[in-house]
């Protein structure tokens, strides 16, 4: 409406407008450029202002009759709080009478009544002090959840108390944002679980499928297929932990050499890769294993599987009836042998890199959660969003490092048909003013069904109240002005 009324006026005129950049506009006052702040602002932010002016904890003290700013003098009440509960605490008392008789040389009584250890002020025995110089040394917006040694290097400058080191580290291993977000940078935990050793071939199969490739099928087809093709054959399966390579460390290194010789077959044979899955097939069954110390087509059939390098070989050595028998039973033995081998060593060399780490039923663990593309966790994305969520209670140990957490009931979603679901909002969680250049924008801050209220979004408060006029009753506001 504003740029019509402009229109109209300027109809009359027969001028050119040329619109002209800011940055070349070298020359002009600064009282013409655009301003960001105005007196709507200042009266909006008055509020979080006072309330920044209370957590500051002073007292303003009139020196002068007069009102000026200048006369003002801001003294902290934390050192008065300090001095007053030092003669509540016995081993301060009995300290400064050991100071008075000069048997303390560290400790000293300052001219304003307070202990001190040297230059820093004796913190006393007080659980609610003691927690709030913590609070504020860890959880201000100043300092943001440093983690124990930055946190005792800030401390110890201005405060002392006995165990003082020692608090801060139990102080920081309980915060549940640093549970949640911090890197942790201590060697893995659990020591190696190598796999059973079959008793005879085919016994174990593993199988994993290896995505990201083109003109592969689709999941639910592949689930659908593989699913009646076992209960068919009576195989008994056992899944494991999608996006936890850990839980089948044997396929995923077997998947790794395969990608490997498809890759250099992309790169040097080029044409199609998947021209090439017969002879990655043969390829990696006639190579040499370690672990086995023979070919997996040798440890399957007795002999290794002829190809060019070997075209010298004129014939064929054949075993009949018990023979057949008996080195088949004695390959077995030594492939087994030799499994067990190869396991031991893997493990000590992986346990020297890794803690041991058990859990009790009835423990209260973290879940690691993984960042992934497009998915919002407590309201942020990808590397924003929490490390750990938690904490779960163990209900049940179910492996040597496998445990059964109690996760919280998920609530049914009605699925559309073209998989989407309806958000519903549960509740009202906070209300704000946006102050903008000629207007002020009334959002409330509104907590969505199968959402924590950690993923509460900022919405119109005009919009709420038009499509969910229920949420303001149920929350017993009737107007968000009051």
């Amino acid at each position: 409406m504003r740029q019509r009324r402009w229109i109209e006026l300027l109809k009359d005129y027969d001028c050119i407008i040329q619109y002209h950049l800011g940055k070349a506009n070298v020359v002009a006052d600064a009282l013409s450029r655009k301003s960001f702040g105005s007196l709507a602002a200042i009266k909006g932010c008055r509020r979080q202002l006072l309330g920044d002016l209370r957590s500051l904890q002073v007292h303003i003290r009139f020196l002068d009759s007069g009102a000026l700013v200048a006369n003002f003098r801001v003294q902290p009440d934390l050192v008065g709080r300090i001095k007053a509960l030092q003669k509540n605490d016995l081993n301060l008392v009995q300290l400064m009478e050991d100071v008075k008789k000069g048997s303390k040389s560290d400790f000293v009584l300052s001219d304003d009544g307070v202990s001190r250890f040297k230059t820093k002020l004796c913190v006393p025995n007080d659980g609610d002090l003691r927690r709030e110089l913590l609070e504020e040394a860890h959880c201000s917006r100043l300092v943001i959840h440093p983690r124990g040694t930055k946190m005792y290097k800030d401390l110890r400058q201005n405060y002392w108390w006995l165990g003082m080191k020692r608090d801060i580290a139990q102080f920081v291993a309980q915060c549940l944002v640093c549970q949640q977000v911090k890197a942790k940078h201590q060697r893995p935990a659990g020591f190696l679980q190598p796999l059973s050793i079959p008793e005879w071939k085919w016994e174990h199969i593993t199988m994993d499928f290896v995505t990201g490739l083109p003109r592969t099928l689709g999941a639910i087809m592949q689930f659908g297929f593989w699913h009646s093709l076992q209960k068919a054959l009576g195989t008994k399966l056992s899944f494991s932990t999608a996006f936890h390579p850990q839980t089948d460390g044997q396929s995923e290194r077997v998947i790794q050499v395969l990608e490997d010789l498809l890759r250099a077959c992309a790169l040097d044979l080029k044409g199609n890769w998947d021209d090439y899955l017969p002879l990655v097939e043969f390829v990696y069954n006639n190579s040499f294993q370690a672990s086995i110390g023979m070919t997996p087509f040798e440890a399957l059939y007795g002999r290794r599987c002829r190809s060019p390098v070997c075209w010298d070989d004129v014939g064929e050595k054949k075993l009949l009836g018990p023979e057949l028998v008996q080195l088949t039973v004695e390959k077995v033995s030594l492939i087994k042998e030799r499994l067990k081998a190869a396991q031991s060593r893997q493990k000590s060399y992986a346990d020297n890199r890794r803690r041991d780490l058990e859990f009790e039923v009835g423990d209260h663990v973290f879940l690691k959660v993984s960042p992934m593309k497009s998915i919002m966790r407590f309201g942020r994305k990808g590397k924003l969003g929490p490390r750990f969520v938690g904490p779960f209670e163990i209900l049940e140990r179910v492996g040597t490092l496998a445990y059964k957490v109690a996760l919280p009931q998920l609530e049914p979603i009605q699925i559309f048909e073209d998989l989407t679901y309806e958000e519903v909002p549960v509740q009202i969680v906070d209300v704000m003013d946006k102050v903008l250049r000629h207007a002020v924008v009334k959002l409330v801050k509104v907590q969505w069904s199968n959402h924590s209220i950690r993923e509460a979004t900022w919405e119109l408060e005009e919009e709420m109240r038009e499509k969910h006029p229920q949420l303001f009753q149920d929350s017993g506001m009737s107007s968000l002005e009051d």
